[in-house]
C-alpha cells in the first residue's frame, strides 16, 4: 500500500521508526516530513499528509504530533478526509471497516514504538466493510461535508 507519513518535532523519532516498520512490510512510504526534530509545525504536515490522499498519491496517511490531537484537527479539515486519533488495536481496524478512515493519527508523547508499529498494522490492514449501514453513514458525513462547503460558496 502507499501510506504518507508526516510529524512535527514531536513525532519525528516515531515517524522515523514507523518508516522503517512500514518499508521492512513491503509498503511504498512517502515521507512528507518533519525532516529533523527543531520545532515545527503539526498543521504542515497533517495538511501535506491529508493532500496526498485527497490527490490519490496515497492510498492512507499516518501523521504524528506530541499528542496526535492537534494533527487529528488540522487533517480533518481537508474535505474527503477521515482522521481519527487511534490508542488501540480495535479502534484502528474498525474506524476503517465503519467510518473509512483514511489518516491515523498517533501521539508520540502518550504510545510506545511497540503499541504504534501494531496500530498502524491494524489500520493498514483494514477495509471499509462496505456494509449498508457503514456506506449509509458515510453518506451522511459526506453530506455533512458537502452542504457545508457549498454554503461557504
Amino acid at each position: 500500500m502507499r501510506v504518507a507519513l508526516g510529524a512535527d518535532h514531536g513525532g519525528f523519532h516515531l515517524k522515523q521508526l514507523i518508516a522503517e516498520y512500514l518499508t521492512n512490510q513491503g509498503h511504498q512510504v512517502s515521507d512528507l516530513g518533519a525532516f529533523d526534530d527543531l520545532p515545527s509545525d503539526y498543521p504542515d504536515y497533517a495538511y501535506a499528509v491529508a493532500r496526498a490522499i485527497t490527490e490519490k498519491r496515497v492510498e492512507r496517511g499516518v501523521v504524528i504530533c506530541g499528542s496526535g490531537v492537534g494533527a487529528c484537527v488540522a487533517a480533518n479539515k481537508v474535505p474527503g478526509i477521515r482522521a481519527a486519533l487511534m490508542q488501540d488495536c480495535y479502534s484502528a481496524h474498525q474506524g476503517v471497516e465503519h467510518d473509512d478512515v483514511n489518516v491515523l493519527c498517533l501521539g508520540a508523547r502518550v504510545i510506545g514504538p511497540e503499541l504504534a508499529k501494531e496500530l498502524v498494522g491494524a489500520f493498514l490492514g483494514a477495509s471499509f466493510s462496505g456494509e449498508e449501514r457503514h456506506v449509509r453513514r458515510l453518506e451522511k458525513v459526506k453530506e455533512i461535508e458537502e452542504e457545508y462547503l457549498k454554503a461557504r460558496e
